[in-house]
């Protein structure tokens, strides 16, 4: 990894940041371009950004689920945008002592799960779709395999 000279104390550069996500520089600006990072607003001598483990933390995340569930940026940015309220909202219930702010604070919570279910339960049908499809073909491929003359020296075709 590269040093974090002239960065702020527990601040990283953007290329340290693509190091340790295992992505590049150009995706971390994009995701930033598009809404899905928004570093600190710290800047190094030179107007270089600044980025902290939570930045690299959200980056991550946003690779996995990229990765995970094959969203499209759209469909990832509402997902850690939620990600983010139900995090915030974490912080809120721990000091939360009133029960209508713990009746809020939950029904808000539960807002953000039927949100990110939504996403997944939409990716889950376009999976289980391509799936039968798939299954579909393999048995057509299957029975033309069953169809087939016995003849040790016929021709297998596959179409």
């Amino acid at each position: 990894m590269t040093a974090t000279v002239d960065a702020l104390p527990g601040h990283l550069r953007v290329g340290d940041v693509a190091e340790q996500t295992g992505t590049t520089p150009r995706t971390i600006r994009y995701y930033e371009e598009i809404g899905l990072l928004t570093p600190d607003g710290h800047r190094r001598k030179g107007g270089h950004r600044l980025y902290t483990a939570e930045d690299v933390e959200r980056i991550r995340e946003v690779i996995r689920l990229r990765d995970l569930l094959g969203l499209s940026l759209e469909q990832l940015s509402t997902l850690i945008e939620v990600e983010s309220v139900r995090r915030h909202l974490k912080d809120q219930w721990a000091g939360a002592t009133e029960v209508a702010d713990q009746r809020r604070i939950l029904a808000a919570a539960l807002r953000c799960a039927d949100t990110q279910l939504e996403l997944v339960q939409r990716r889950q049908e376009q999976l289980a779709q391509l799936e039968d499809e798939v299954r579909a073909r393999k048995a057509m491929i299957e029975a033309r395999v069953r169809d087939l003359p016995r003849h040790p020296t016929a021709e297998v075709a596959v179409h």
